[in-house]
């Protein structure tokens, strides 16, 4: 249920996104090309609910221009163009919408397969903004069996096609992190939490690679040797928001970041093979030779 709501508050943010200005019957008509409508147009209170629903948890204001017969339109969408997670998720459900409206296009657009865990972001984004816990039963990859605890959620993250919740942990006293595909179930409470104002997402996972927020490791700055057409790639599609291009050769870059050297991270480098080098610190190159030197003993 919660999912099929989240679907429905994001298809009404991107036909009104895409349409500029519309009219609610002009929105009510193309909902029932959609196979979500089980072809019952939109009551003008549920819109509005959803209106509603869509600023609270969105940040993203669905307004109405009584001057030109109603026409519903986005509020400052030159800066919705430029922010990461609204952006992403417009982007995201643009696709699906043609898909709706064009059943004979579906096997002609792939898509990649996505981990279960969706169905719980409405209750984690009400919790987060209620500031109510949540009791989780969870079961991470390394686990053998379960565990059923409470967590105080902080914010949301997308990282490698899944989801995950940094959230402060009363057992541990400390902020971890929890893969929503790895939650069994999810119900919240009626204990309030206070969110701490010094905390800050972005500030946050700054200095990390993905989800890992390891303070064991320090905050360094990297050297990378990328060859050939890869810099392109690394170009277009930076590993991170530290990457900076310091030298530009005819066959080769080096690229510097500033972050914590993480298994992720470690992950990263080694998935491009041969056409990248790590130049420095001297221990993390010494660290993935000695990776490469394991994965070449497999194949000897």
């Amino acid at each position: 249920m919660a999912k099929d709501l989240f679907n429905k508050y994001l298809w009404l943010v991107d036909t009104i996104y895409r349409a500029g200005t519309i009219t609610l019957d002009e929105i009510n008509r193309k909902w029932l090309r959609c196979e979500m409508s089980n072809g019952e147009k939109i009551p003008n209170r549920t819109f509005h609910n959803h209106r509603k629903a869509i600023e609270e948890l969105f940040d993203i204001n669905i307004e109405c221009d009584r001057h030109n017969g109603c026409n519903y339109y986005i509020e400052n969408t030159e800066e919705l163009k430029k922010e990461g997670l609204r952006k992403w998720l417009l982007n995201i459900f643009a696709v699906n919408t043609v898909l709706n409206e064009n059943h004979k296009l579906r096997d002609k657009i792939l898509l990649e397969e996505y981990p279960s865990g969706e169905q719980y972001l409405i209750p984690i984004i009400e919790a987060i903004d209620n500031h109510i816990t949540l009791e989780i039963t969870y079961q991470g990859h390394w686990q053998d069996k379960s565990c059923t605890f409470q967590i105080e959620p902080y914010c949301i993250k997308t990282f490698k096609q899944r989801w995950y919740v940094a959230a402060r942990s009363p057992y541990y006293d400390k902020v971890l992190i929890y893969s929503l595909d790895r939650i069994l179930e999810m119900e919240q409470t009626d204990l309030p939490f206070e969110y701490p104002q010094t905390f800050n997402p972005k500030v946050y996972f700054d200095n990390s690679f993905g989800v890992i927020v390891d303070e064991e490791y320090d905050v360094e700055k990297i050297s990378i040797k990328v060859y050939g057409n890869q810099c392109k790639y690394f170009r277009s599609l930076p590993l991170h928001h530290s990457q900076k291009e310091s030298e530009t050769h005819s066959n080769y870059s080096i690229f510097n970041y500033r972050l914590r050297p993480t298994y992720d991270f470690c992950q990263a480098i080694l998935s491009h093979g041969d056409f990248v080098e790590v130049l420095k610190p001297q221990w993390f190159r010494i660290q993935i030779g000695a990776t490469i030197q394991k994965m070449h003993q497999l194949y000897e």
